[in-house]
């Protein structure tokens, strides 16, 4: 006849996870000390942190905004590069698609204006196979205004304007070219130059210098009037969206409804995109 010992709870001495009690864990949180299983567990600077620790420090960090009211883009100019890197994907599927297929779908021409309206952004993304300066000129100014822009507007709002401007380049070709309804149009340019206008408006409302803006602007503008293949209705377009599109950013009341202004302004400028087009179109 044996007499035993009771034993303690095999659990009494093991550290266990707080939010999973049947998971032991010996790693303890760097900022509250309590054991976390590798669920709960988030890589910090030093070690972990448990993820209530990590959504407390969220909820308690106050978020840096941009001068214009986004999110503050640091780092790398992200969005701005995400073009890039579409624009010169789309080159490279021109060379690679027989025939002008990529072409042929989505250039924009003034007859589509209305059947095909996405065209008028997709247009955007291509460029002219038979002339490499095309691109290469445009994504440069892109990388260098886009390091500029980003960061000020926020990369939503960075993005917001590209695009309308985008837009505003086909809608410019479609009102001063109407007698070429098949005629095809490719190229950044003209939310290229919408990031001209942009800056232009941003450049004024910060008080800075303009005029190196305006020369840079008046010789690209200049360059469309004397190459024949260069759609100087699109820069023009381009040029007058992007500024619109970032007044109505820039001078929008700073407060707690400046976020919502600001849409309404974006969504004012496009509805007018709309409207212009619209009006083309109907008066034939």
């Amino acid at each position: 006849m044996s007499y035993g010992i009771p034993s303690a709870e095999p659990s009494a001495d093991i550290p266990v996870c707080p939010r999973h009690p049947d998971r032991p864990s010996y790693v303890r949180c760097q900022r509250c000390g309590r054991p976390a299983c590798p669920e709960c567990q988030r890589a910090a600077a030093v070690g972990f942190q448990c993820v209530d620790c990590v959504n407390e420090q969220k909820r308690t960090t106050p978020t840096y905004r941009s001068p214009y009211g986004g999110a503050l883009a640091v780092g790398r100019p992200l969005v701005t590069y995400v073009i890039i890197g579409l624009c010169a994907l789309v080159y490279v599927l021109q060379w690679m698609v027989p025939g002008d297929a990529v072409f042929e779908n989505f250039a924009f021409a003034n007859i589509f204006a209305v059947s095909e309206p996405w065209r008028m952004v997709t247009a955007a993304f291509l460029h002219s196979q038979g002339f490499l300066l095309h691109i290469v000129l445009n994504m440069y100014t892109l990388w260098i205004f886009g390091q500029a822009l980003e960061p000020l507007l926020g990369r939503i709002r960075f993005l917001a304007v590209y695009f309308i401007s985008a837009i505003g380049g086909s809608v410019g070709f479609l009102l001063l070219t109407p007698d070429r309804p098949l005629v095809g149009v490719v190229g950044a340019s003209g939310a290229i130059f919408g990031l001209f206008g942009a800056m232009l408006v941003v450049q004024r409302h910060r008080g800075g210098e303009t005029k190196q803006l305006w020369v840079l602007i008046a010789i690209n503008g200049a360059i469309g009037f004397f190459v024949p293949s260069i759609a100087w209705q699109a820069h023009l377009g381009g040029l007058i969206t992007g500024g619109l599109a970032a007044a109505a950013i820039a001078y929008a009341p700073r407060g707690k409804n400046q976020a919502l202004l600001q849409t309404g302004g974006l969504v004012l400028v496009a509805g007018l995109l709309a409207v212009a087009t619209w009006f083309r179109v109907t008066a034939g």
